[in-house]
């Protein structure tokens, strides 16, 4: 299909993009005076955000020839902050974290005289400036960072600020914003300047077509009975009706004795598919949002789960949730071998997922007996899976759940996992649709209810994660219970 025209929003102002990529080039002239002898200490996120800053920084530290030493970590504790301070090094680098940790590395860091750069997009907690500390954010020039740039997007601003020869690695950035839930049938903001910055740099195409995932990897009556984000009425849930769907418009799904998959067709069949399926969500408020644009990596082989850039991302989340963090960024970097371990590391998530939804669905069925428990309140469902689901995939599980039909919308999902060293992972979701997910800012929320626990929360309006103590669980799911409640409460009444 086509090229599709990008939506043109831009919320900031341009008072506040200027200030924002000021702040953008002073970290940059700052950065240059490290000398080059001392190596960065480097310390990214995890997720595919995460990574894809990862992938950018590496790159550019290479061609800055800079020494580096990187670790990937799932959250910047305390514990984690003193490790850092014990090291050698001198000179620290945050990306896509640090903005939320700022207090503990200014205590453990900045006050021992060592330098500390943060590139990060995260809501601003307290404390945001201090001696030696070098931080970069958008909220700080009073920008909305849940939509208009990502870590990933912080992190190419900064590269391409030392260097606009790394114009080239924008596409990488553009894969940690999909990763983070920053497209919405376009890009807004600093990530539609960085995607223009892809196209001239020839590493990504822009086309209309059907938003549906696994196009490039799956068979096309599997794409559509598993079109979850865009459920297909009849459809959706059924290999046998996405089967008769096809052949109802008169796509054959086979091709010999292989399956079709949606690169296949003909462009009159995509024509007709288009149509069939939005005629089949016509009940819907929007039938036509599952067609949009869609984002191909030029350089990647059609076929590849890395051409489309929203599959490129699920492998990257895959990488850093099971423990292959340099999979990950090797695969961004091109580096054939972390390719092949990540596209293993994508089919190992995709079971780790399926076990989890398992194991959601039998406690559910027992009603929280057993190992873990499911609390179901009016309009809260909160998830304590304990040991029974990985910490790292604990939000994947409540993102999964908040976008099922099993929930109405405006339904809290808070869900939690327990780590190493007697800490729990919380993540935080809203059910619904954007407009119901723009009443709530759960990041203020989850914030308020692990601190009555001592616990630390971040993230973003639409998705925020904690960590507390595991001795703390019982007492932090009844503040919980009692504390979402009384917000819904208050949104009833204001509404």
């Amino acid at each position: 299909m086509e090229a599709v025209s990008e939506k043109k929003v831009q919320t900031a102002s341009p008072e506040m993009a200027e200030k924002f990529k000021q702040t953008v080039h002073d970290a940059a002239r700052r950065f240059r005076q490290i000398p080059e002898s001392e190596t960065i200490r480097y310390v990214s996120h995890l997720d595919a955000d995460g990574l894809s800053s990862a992938a950018i920084i590496v790159r550019t530290l290479i061609r800055e020839n800079r020494k580096y030493c990187l670790s990937i970590v799932p959250q910047l504790t305390e514990e984690v902050a003193v490790q850092l301070a014990a090291e050698s090094y001198t000179c620290y680098l945050f990306t896509d974290l640090g903005t939320g940790q700022f207090g503990l590395l200014k205590k453990h860091l900045s006050a021992r005289g060592k330098s500390v750069f943060i590139l990060d997009h995260h809501h601003i907690q307290d404390e945001f400036e201090a001696e030696g500390m070098v931080h970069v954010n958008p909220h700080l020039a009073g920008i909305e960072s849940s939509r208009e740039i990502s870590g990933a997007g912080v992190s190419y601003l900064f590269s391409k600020a030392l260097d606009g020869k790394n114009s080239d690695l924008a596409h990488i950035a553009l894969v940690g914003a999909i990763g983070d839930m920053q497209e919405d049938r376009g890009f807004s903001g600093f990530n539609r300047e960085i995607l223009e910055d892809a196209k001239a740099s020839g590493m990504i195409k822009v086309i209309t077509g059907l938003r549906l995932f696994g196009v490039q990897t799956k068979p096309l009556h599997k794409v559509l009975e598993y079109s979850s984000e865009y459920p297909i009425p009849g459809v959706t849930g059924s290999e046998s009706a996405a089967i008769q769907f096809l052949l109802q418009l008169g796509i054959l799904p086979k091709a010999g004795n292989g399956w079709r998959k949606l690169t296949d067709l003909t462009d009159e069949e995509l024509v007709k598919l288009a149509t069939g399926v939005v005629m089949q969500r016509i009940e819907n408020k929007e039938p036509d949002e599952i067609i949009g644009p869609v984002y191909i990596l030029k350089h990647e082989a059609e076929g590849s789960p890395l051409r489309d850039a929203k599959e490129f991302a699920t492998l990257l989340n895959a990488c850093g949730r099971l423990d292959k963090a340099s999979a990950g960024i090797g695969a961004c970097l091109g580096d054939g071998k972390c390719r092949e371990e990540a596209l293993r590391t994508l089919d190992d998530y995709k079971h780790h997922i399926s076990n989890s939804l398992t194991w959601y669905e039998n406690a559910l069925k027992q009603k929280g007996a057993g190992s873990g428990a499911i609390i179901l309140d009016n309009g809260v469902t909160i998830i304590n899976a304990e040991e029974n689901v990985l910490p790292t995939m604990i939000g994947t599980l409540a993102s999964i759940l908040s976008k099922s039909r099993n929930f109405s919308p405006g339904t809290f999902v808070l869900s939690l996992a327990r780590a190493e060293d007697n800490f729990t992972k919380i993540s935080m979701r809203l059910a619904g649709e954007k407009s119901v997910k723009g009443r709530f800012n759960l990041t203020e929320m989850l914030t308020a209810i692990a601190e009555r626990v001592g616990g630390q929360a971040g993230g973003h309006h639409e998705a925020a994660g904690a960590l507390i103590k595991t001795e703390k669980e019982e007492e932090f799911i009844a503040i919980a219970r009692e504390y979402l409640a009384q917000r819904r409460i208050e949104e009833r009444v204001a509404s």
